[in-house]
């Protein structure tokens, strides 16, 4: 693809790389036995990623499943095409149900309510409604208690024509630093249980726990699927997962972020920068003026303190990050011209901006979740 032509007229862009995209992929696909499914995780845009797009990467890869939020993201996957086994993550309305049947998405039930509406089979379905069960180990969002488990399976003693349980899941809370293992252990301990019951009930169904950070550092809990979601993107659970395995799995960011130069200015020493004069030059100054701000998600609390790659050469946020323009600092950038190219997330000549190893750190561990899946979705998602 002619990468110019692709991203003309536009005033910023996301750059995706399908070669990391495969070498992410194959890395987790390494890491569990050929028995084990692996579903890609492509809620909440693929993480920023786009929905569509990386979805058909992952089919193509030969993924077994896809997880996504909600039955909305479900049934536009399904619009484009991807044949793909899908299970809803999150909660679905009943009155969605028939939807889900008609076009093979599988769904979460995780409350005696939403489990009563399923089994009541009180609309015309062509298709069995397939469900995942969701099982409260210890995160104690989704999912049944330990101590509803009489009940719970007491509602599966009649089969019902129109219903397959298809799957048992939970989802641990703390998986993400090797250092502090036995919450994850405890909670391995109890839907092992849960498994053990679900068998003895004569109930046999797909057994999944590991998200990212789970697959990588539990393989115990591999079971029949593993559903890795911020690995496949080329980014770390958690700076503490990073530090102990970095060394032998070598996950590669496959989003770039770019903009331009809408404008070049120079201001003198002593003149103030954007909305509440928060920053004062401390020397005469060139200005580089960029059409990207925070409704864009790049976010705010970048003001003063982020960065960009211009012309091969690190530039400073200047003054507050606003809804649409963020200024930067060129004075020691030659030559910086309108349409320059700005990068804000990738690699440009020897320089480059991470969210693990830069952007994470003005933040918190987890921040590379939220920085990706918030840029706006409306920006054009580029494969390269």
């Amino acid at each position: 693809m002619n990468i110019k032509n692709a991203h003309n007229g536009l005033r910023t862009w996301i750059e995706v790389d399908r070669k990391a995209i495969d070498s992410n992929y194959k890395i987790f696909r390494n890491l569990i036995s050929k028995k084990t499914k692996l579903m890609a995780v492509v809620k909440s845009n693929a993480y920023g990623h786009s929905l569509i797009d990386f979805s058909r990467e992952m089919e193509r890869l030969g993924a077994d499943w896809l997880g996504v939020d909600s039955i909305v993201e479900a049934l536009a996957l399904r619009r484009e095409g991807i044949k793909l086994p899908i299970l809803v993550l999150g909660y679905t309305f009943p009155n969605r149900f028939k939807e889900a049947a008609e076009n093979d998405i599988s769904l979460t039930i995780s409350t005696f309510e939403n489990l009563n509406s399923a089994q009541k089979n009180n609309f015309d379905l062509k298709r069995p409604l397939k469900v995942h069960i969701k099982i409260d180990t210890g995160m104690h969002r989704q999912g049944f208690l330990l101590s509803e488990q009489k009940t719970l399976l007491s509602k599966f003693k009649k089969p019902l024509p129109k219903f397959i349980i298809e799957g048992l899941f939970t989802h641990f809370a703390s998986a993400k630093n090797p250092a502090f293992p036995e919450y994850t252990n405890r909670q391995i301990t109890e839907f092992e249980k849960w498994c053990a019951a679900f068998e003895k009930a004569g109930i046999k169904t797909i057994m999944h726990t590991g998200a990212t950070a789970g697959t990588i550092l539990f393989p115990k809990a591999h079971y029949d699927m593993v559903r890795v979601g911020i690995g496949l993107y080329g980014l770390w659970p958690d700076s503490e997962i990073k530090a102990f395995v970095s060394h032998h799995l070598n996950l590669t960011p496959i989003l770039s972020w770019k903009t331009i130069v809408s404008e070049v200015k120079n201001v003198k020493k002593g003149e103030k920068i954007g909305y509440g004069l928060t920053e004062e030059l401390k020397r005469d100054s060139i200005l580089a003026v960029v059409p990207l701000g925070y409704w864009h998600g790049y976010p705010r609390f970048l003001s003063s303190i982020g960065w960009s790659i211009i012309r091969g050469k690190k530039a400073k946020v200047l003054g507050r990050v606003s809804m649409d323009v963020t200024v930067f600092d060129v004075t020691d950038i030659k030559g910086v011209r309108p349409e320059d190219e700005v990068v804000l997330i990738g690699k440009q000549g020897n320089q480059s901006i991470t969210i693990d190893d830069e952007l994470s750190d003005i933040s918190d561990s987890s921040y590379n979740y939220e920085f990706v899946t918030r840029i706006n979705p409306l920006i054009k998602r580029i494969y390269i």
